[in-house]
């Protein structure tokens, strides 16, 4: 039975961003997402190697890919539901700026006041 529920962030023109993300990649690698993502819906609260706290309300999803790829999926929780704020494909070791930044802006859009 499911801890928590992942769902997609939504912009206000309706898009969903990571959604889209995920519709743009293969379909094993899409799977691999998935899977990790169910797990993290089956036994919330989770921590490494799988969830890693990035900053207050906003954990990575880590997902190790084909081809030795990685991927990670930022997300938020926000009344027992995991919001998947941002996903992307991580080239360095470093998580790149812009894009903790972009799911900080919409983890803050979703929380609010809340944080």
């Amino acid at each position: 039975m499911k801890v928590i529920s992942a769902v997609f962030f939504k912009l206000s023109n309706d898009k969903e961003p990571v959604k889209d993300w995920l519709l743009s990649l293969d379909k094993q690698d899409r799977l691999i997402i998935g899977q990790d993502i169910k797990t993290i819906e089956l036994g919330w609260p989770l921590g490494m190697p799988l969830v890693r706290k990035m900053d207050n309300s906003l954990w990575e999803v880590r997902c190790s890919l084909k081809g030795k790829r990685i991927s990670r999926v930022l997300f938020t929780v926000y009344r027992n539901q995991m919001v998947l704020l941002h996903g992307f494909i991580k080239k360095t070791q470093k998580t790149p700026v812009n894009d903790l930044s972009k799911a900080k802006k919409r983890r803050d859009l979703i929380l609010g006041g809340e944080k």
